[in-house]
């Protein structure tokens, strides 16, 4: 994992406490932090999840605000600090002349959506104890990047949502691994916007999401470890041609997986 690693004293009258976090102060950034046993720490109102060892987990969405606050609390006696969000510039292409059709699903096909939405939401909303989020990410397979994180397409004159994970390029049937030690939450063979679909749950709220596979190698509730086959690309759903859309959540909020697992080995990588 690529990281910038800070120590944030965080000092008020009477008290202090330090706080070690790894990862990147940005738009789409995930931080993992380390306290002190028995210390409670905050992320603005929530109160975030914290091992018997002091680790804990956060991140930033695609919008995020250029600050946030973070307290620490060991008994009566707490600490803060504003952290500074990098702001972030995303392509936005805008295309006109688009026949409808091609980017509004029909009606008959709507409550479908809504039922697999809902399943790939209550796979997210698993938060288990395991500490993957802590250890190391690898890419699921290497390629050309060609879909960035944030980016946004305006279909005659109507935006649509921002693409929240980063395409690998690779021909159908490339096998795709775990990133890192996980727990399969949902594995499904054909979804309609996204095809081959797999959820990974890292702990803490830490998930990551593998869409348009051309099949799913492992079954729900499965224990992978990273490295491990889990799929295999493809172009299945909504998709162009064949590659490898991964996504990264922390809860709800949509991370960057590059911003995370650091660049592509061997500079295949879209600049």
């Amino acid at each position: 994992m690529r990281s910038v690693l800070a120590l944030l004293l965080l000092t008020m009258v009477g008290a202090a406490q330090a706080v070690k976090l790894s990862g990147e102060l940005a738009q789409g950034g995930l931080l993992i932090g380390q306290a002190e046993p028995g210390e409670r720490v905050w992320l603005g109102k929530k109160e975030l999840k914290q091992s018997p060892d002091g680790r804990f987990v956060f991140g930033f969405g695609r919008d995020a605000k250029p600050s946030a606050l973070l307290k620490v609390c060991k008994g009566d006696s707490c600490s803060e600090q504003r952290l500074a969000i990098r702001q972030r510039q995303y392509d936005i292409q805008r295309i006109e002349g688009v026949p409808q059709n091609t980017v509004t699903p029909p009606p008959e096909v709507l409550e479908r959506i809504r039922k697999e939405n809902a399943q790939v939401a209550r796979a997210r909303r698993v938060v288990s104890d395991s500490l993957a989020f802590a250890g190391p990410f690898i890419w699921p397979l290497e390629g050309p990047i060609t879909g960035v994180f944030g980016s946004q397409r305006v279909y005659n004159g109507e935006p649509r949502r921002p693409h929240f994970g980063v395409d690998v390029a690779a021909p159908t049937g490339t096998p795709v691994v775990a990133p890192a030690d996980a727990t399969v939450t949902l594995a499904h063979p054909d979804m309609y916007f996204s095809g081959g679909t797999l959820v990974m749950d890292h702990g803490y709220g830490v998930s990551s999401t593998f869409i348009h596979l051309s099949e799913v190698t492992v079954k729900e509730g499965q224990q992978v470890r990273h490295g491990e086959v889990v799929g295999k690309a493809g172009a299945t759903g909504r998709a162009t041609g064949p590659h490898l859309d991964w996504r990264m959540n922390w809860y709800k909020v949509r991370l960057d997986p590059v911003l995370h697992v650091g660049p592509m080995p061997q500079q295949m990588a879209k600049e």
